[in-house]
């Protein structure tokens, strides 16, 4: 039986949701295989959700809003759209391909781009194949990883305010360059996904620097950062000293 992808799309109400309606009125043609959350506006998305409808079974998600400048809260879709691209970073991080995450703005009247759309991206993700999530418990864990990351207050500050530093500047009028911002994004999304992949890791067992540097892909200098820092955080503690190697475990809520 050929492969047929699993869809979750989340439509904005008053843009991508009502382009949908059009459709089926229309009678314009699309795949079955899309599942539709109607949420008031894209910037209601949180990347926690997306991450979660992957983890469940969903083998693509497609996030519809108002085109730029049309947005019925003004600038729900533009943060939207920041979002989106810290949440493909993070997919890519635990390795998901980002492909997986598609972001389309469409209007009321474009039932027949709404369905054009629904189709191409059924086709892209049945290229990308099915999802390996539930048959890989590692791929799980890093989506875990991933799901803590997206929650995490400083991601979230940054990814906040890169419209107000990148067009007005900081308390102090200045500007940070788009490129800049990104790369402040990304660095931030990396170490907050890495130390998230540290508790994940050591909910199940005490694994020491080196042992964790292995499981995260980073030098064991950067590692033994994260968990200075976690540490600090009361997340992670030092749990036994196995020889001259200490071995460190998370701290799970309620001292389980």
């Amino acid at each position: 039986m050929a492969f047929e992808p699993r869809i979750v799309g989340f439509l904005c109400n008053w843009c991508s949701y009502a382009g949908a309606d059009l459709a089926g009125v229309s009678r314009f043609q699309y795949p079955p295989n899309i599942r539709v959350i109607r949420v008031m506006c894209s910037g209601r998305v949180d990347p926690v959700l997306i991450i979660e409808a992957l983890i469940q079974g969903a083998d693509g998600v497609l996030i519809g809003g108002c085109h730029l400048g049309d947005c019925h809260y003004i600038t729900g879709n533009y943060y939207t759209e920041k979002r989106i691209n810290v949440t493909k970073e993070l997919l890519r991080l635990a390795g998901i391909e980002p492909e997986r995450l598609r972001l389309e703005w469409i209007t009321a009247s474009e039932g027949e781009r709404f369905a054009n759309i629904v189709a191409d991206f059924v086709n892209q993700v049945r290229a990308l194949g099915p999802s390996q999530v539930a048959k890989d418990e590692k791929l799980m864990v890093r989506l875990s990883a991933a799901t803590e990351a997206a929650k995490n207050f400083r991601l979230r500050l940054l990814s906040g305010k890169e419209i107000k530093l990148t067009g007005e500047g900081n308390v102090y009028g200045e500007k940070i360059e788009p490129q800049t911002m990104d790369r402040m994004l990304r660095t931030a999304a990396a170490a907050e996904f890495k130390r998230s992949l540290i508790i994940e890791l050591t909910k199940q067992s005490a694994l020491s620097v080196k042992e964790l540097a292995s499981e995260i892909g980073e030098p064991t200098d950067i590692t033994l950062d994260h968990v200075v820092a976690l540490r600090s955080k009361n997340l992670l503690a030092m749990s036994a000293i196995v020889g001259f190697t200490p071995r460190y475990k998370a701290i799970l809520a309620g001292g389980a």
